[in-house]
Formats: C-alpha cells, structure tokens, sequence
C-alpha cells in the first residue's frame, strides 16, 4: 500500500522541471539585481565624473584649453622675467656702509624714544589687618 506521500509525489513529479525551471528564472533575477547594484555602487564615483566631464568640460573645452594655454604663457612670461642679480644680491653679505647706517639709525632712534630700562615700581604700602570693629569706628569718627 502507497503513503499519502508518494500518491502526492506521483501526481506532482510533471511539475518538477517546470518548478525547476521558475526556481533558476527567479534565482537569476536576484543575483543579477545584487550583481548591478553592486556596479552602481563601484562606479557611482566614474559617474559623477563623467557627469562633470560631459557637463561642464565638454561643451567649453575650446574655453578651458585657452585658458590652460594662457596660464602655460603667464607661467613661462614670470620664469623668463627672473632677474638673476636678485638672487645673487640676496646671497651676498651687506656692505659695510649699510651695517654703519643702520647702526647710526638705531642710536638715533634710541636717542629719540628715550632709555629703554624698565623703571622700579614704588613698593606698596604694608597694611596690617585691623579688626573689623575698629575699622568701623575709625570711619565714623572721621
């Protein structure tokens, strides 16, 4: 005698492959959704990129090039413009007569502002503590 089972078993075996079949369609979708949401997710940052390049870049790019053209031409005009006695001038030492009057300047302005030492402060006053009481009576007397 046959269980309940394999009577069920019997009747539903035809549908095994058709069941089969849905199981991998339904399967395929979800790893293919995981498979292009985890591209998004990489390439969120070359989107926006491109979304930049495509939409401010592109459509002026003979603009940009001019302006890069002009700054390589500003960069080589400043670079050729260099004085070389500047940097010679800064590695040699001040003459003689410049160290002379910058000292006179200085005397000359020590001179004008006066002495700089700093000045003794009178000491303050010693004040003994005196009760309280008495301070009162001393103020109303006076």
């Amino acid at each position: 005698m046959k269980t309940p089972r394999e009577i069920l078993l019997e009747r539903h075996q035809a549908a095994a492959p058709k069941l089969d079949a849905i199981r991998q369609s339904a399967v395929a979708a979800v790893c293919d959704r995981r498979i292009s949401n985890e591209r998004r997710s990489q390439t969120t940052a070359t989107m926006i990129l491109k979304t930049f390049w495509l939409e401010l870049i592109w459509p002026c790019r003979r603009i940009w090039a001019g302006l890069a053209a002009v700054w390589v031409l500003i960069f080589a005009f400043n670079f050729s413009q260099r004085d070389p006695t500047e940097m010679v001038a800064q590695k040699a030492p001040p003459a003689p007569q410049m160290v002379l009057a910058f000292w006179q300047q200085e005397k000359l302005l020590a001179e004008l502002l006066g002495s700089n030492e700093p000045r003794v402060a009178e000491k303050p006053k010693v004040i003994s503590p005196q009760p309280r009481s008495e301070r009162r009576m001393e103020t109303l007397t006076a």
